[in-house]
């Protein structure tokens, strides 16, 4: 297990990180997060509505200092209270106390916002997350599911005020869902944020887990007649060049994830040791140019206005004169 610098900041975080939300059982739970541990991982992802996996964290992580620990707030935790819900400090600072209870510890390493909120102004946001951070209850911050004007804004203005800026952005990110591509990657790299990328595997579509043998690692099986035309032929695509390479589909669709962006995290959920076991052995897998080019033509994705547009334009001597082609990228 490599390491990666998390964002603008100097936190070591592992190349894979280990999501918790289908934690339910304690004793596998445990070997889960043993067995991550002993590879070389050291992020655990939770949030305060991912049903018991808080507080099952905080039973059996023994640990702690060891973790980077990320929780994340937004979600309700009382339907029927309107303020037990959305980004406004109310709802936070009663989230945030509430998570560092169920974990059984007096901070969290990476606090996310998991969602964006469209009635919060993002400045009343912003200070609340610092002012969590200035008591230190929080040591760093992040944003999951949320526009990219809306954390380029948020960044700026903590920039601005010195308040503690975002260092990750959190979005489904595989083979199948490229939409991060056309607006919030690009964003990540010029602003310096990890992008943690949940659903990987696309729910398993990409794991080879619609004609997985019974007994195989891979998660619960996916029913075939349920994928689409477009997941049936990424689904081929990457069970062929698994069966190429002699490794399993879940390795290449993980390795092709990580191969797109030094950004990239991807955030993996298992329901065991072996399944955890598989998908850690995408960390040794490079992709050729080749196989790249081959599971993307698979699967249609346009990049779509304005990136399709500005590529185009960026080697024309009509926009950029006569040296358009000779300059060098930084």
């Amino acid at each position: 297990m490599r390491y990666r610098l998390f964002g603008q900041t100097g936190l070591r975080v592992s190349e894979l990180l280990l999501g918790t939300m289908t934690f339910s059982d304690p004793a596998e739970s445990r070997r889960i997060v043993d067995a991550y541990a002993d590879a070389g991982g050291n992020v655990l992802d939770t949030a305060s509505a991912y049903g018991p996996s808080e507080e099952l964290l905080g039973s059996i992580v023994e640990r702690r200092d060891r973790f980077v620990i990320g929780t994340k707030y937004t979600l309700s935790r009382d339907a029927a209270d309107p303020n037990a819900s959305g980004n406004h400090r109310k709802n936070l600072a009663l989230s945030l106390e509430q998570s560092l209870h169920r974990l059984r510890t007096d901070y969290i390493d990476i606090y996310w916002v998991h969602i964006w909120d469209r009635h919060t102004p993002v400045e009343e946001t912003m200070r609340a997350l610092d002012d969590a951070v200035r008591a230190g209850k929080i040591l760093y911050i992040g944003i999951s599911d949320a526009p990219a004007w809306v954390v380029s804004r948020a960044n700026t203005l903590a920039q601005w005020r010195d308040w503690t800026p975002f260092a990750g952005l959190q979005v489904p990110y595989n083979l199948l869902k490229r939409d991060a591509e056309r607006e919030l990657l690009p964003m990540a790299e010029a602003l310096g944020l990890s992008v943690t990328a949940w659903a990987p595997l696309a729910a398993g579509k990409l794991s080879g887990a619609a004609d997985a043998p019974a007994g195989s690692p891979t998660s619960k099986r996916v029913d075939p007649a349920s994928l689409t035309e477009r997941e049936r032929a990424a689904a081929k695509a990457v069970r062929e060049v698994a069966d190429e390479l002699g490794v399993r589909p879940a390795q290449v669709a993980l390795a092709w994830t990580r191969g797109k962006s030094r950004a990239v995290l991807p955030l993996v959920g298992v329901s065991s040791v072996a399944q955890l076991t598989e998908n850690l052995g995408a960390l040794d897998l490079t992709l050729s140019d080749d196989a790249i080019k081959r599971l993307e033509a698979a699967t249609e994705f346009e990049l779509g206005f304005p990136g399709d547009f500005i590529a185009e334009c960026e080697p024309s001597p009509f926009v950029f004169g006569d040296t358009a082609t000779r300059v060098d990228p930084r």
